[in-house]
């Protein structure tokens, strides 16, 4: 958990538990599994039947505090919930759902971010009360990262009733179009970004800025989140870089940062390779209440 958290769209995150399993291509280099056993080695956390890490009353009262501070400051605040986790995830700790949507209700002045890779199990896991409407500041979001993904869940977002909802397209691994989904203006906002980390996958520009497009067409809010490790550069920029070969999944081979065929890449980290796309940076957001 932390205040003023450092992921650029939101202001805190908070974990009800630490632990998952993967489902999904977007969890093969998962950087909350990696994360976890830096700072806790000797536990397992990851996988269906490894069991979750939980959390103290201490833990559970930040919230409250945040809600405060927003409400003193005439502000909303927005919370990332589960950074470490995946609130849907079938195997959560004994009660920390049902604590978590408490939590939710008692912190009007906060925005929760609630963003899942399990939007099939919303329905039956959200308790009763919300059944026809969830409550004003939960923002329901699914990470879908190639067409896919996109076109088996984003048809199960929209039929939830939530006021805001998202769709985090992070690390994006492959060209989608959002045109194809009915309704698209039902989408109330996308996060596109690349993968970051040492086995990070590159990011085509094409990818990312057909996504801006279609966004800016239709309305919807566009935020890029970042580049991740790779960029796009130019020949000499890329043959100036340590040798390295990346295998993609498509087959395509990096060579000294060069995809060969499609696109000049480097590898010149996260930091160097920013959050500027085609000249800008895009930081929209929904409104909020």
């Amino acid at each position: 958990m932390s205040a003023n958290s450092k992921i650029e769209w939101t202001h805190h995150t908070f974990n009800p538990w630490w632990g998952c399993a993967k489902v999904s291509p977007a969890c093969d280099h998962c950087y909350a599994e990696r994360d976890a056993g830096r700072f806790d080695p000797k536990r397992t956390l990851w996988g269906v039947d490894a069991e979750r890490r939980t959390f103290g009353d201490k833990h559970w009262g930040d919230p409250e505090k945040w809600n405060k501070a927003a409400a003193k400051a005439g502000e909303r605040h927005r919370v990332f919930c589960a950074s470490m986790a995946d609130v849907f995830d079938k195997n959560a700790p004994a009660g920390a759902r049902d604590r978590l949507w408490a939590l939710i209700e008692a912190t009007p002045n906060l925005d929760w971010l609630v963003l899942t890779k399990r939007i099939g199990n919303v329905a039956k896991m959200i308790p009763d009360r919300w059944a026809l409407s969830l409550p004003h500041n939960v923002w329901l979001g699914i990470s879908v990262v190639n067409q896919g993904e996109v076109d088996r869940d984003i048809q199960k977002l929209l039929a939830i009733p939530v006021r805001i909802r998202f769709l985090s397209m992070e690390p994006l691994l492959g060209p989608v179009d959002l045109t194809r989904v009915q309704h698209l203006k039902m989408i109330d906002w996308v996060i596109v970004g690349g993968e970051s980390g040492p086995k990070a996958r590159p990011m085509n520009p094409y990818w990312a800025c057909s996504l801006r497009d279609q966004c800016v067409s239709a309305g919807v809010p566009f935020l890029f989140k970042q580049w991740g490790e790779w960029r796009a550069a130019d020949e000499d920029e890329c043959m100036g870089l340590p040798d390295r070969l990346y295998e993609y999944e498509d087959g395509g081979a990096y060579e000294h940062g060069i995809q060969r065929g499609v696109q000049l890449y480097g590898r010149v980290g996260k930091k160097a390779a920013g959050r500027e796309l085609e000249g800008r940076t895009w930081d929209e957001y929904p409104k909020a209440v």
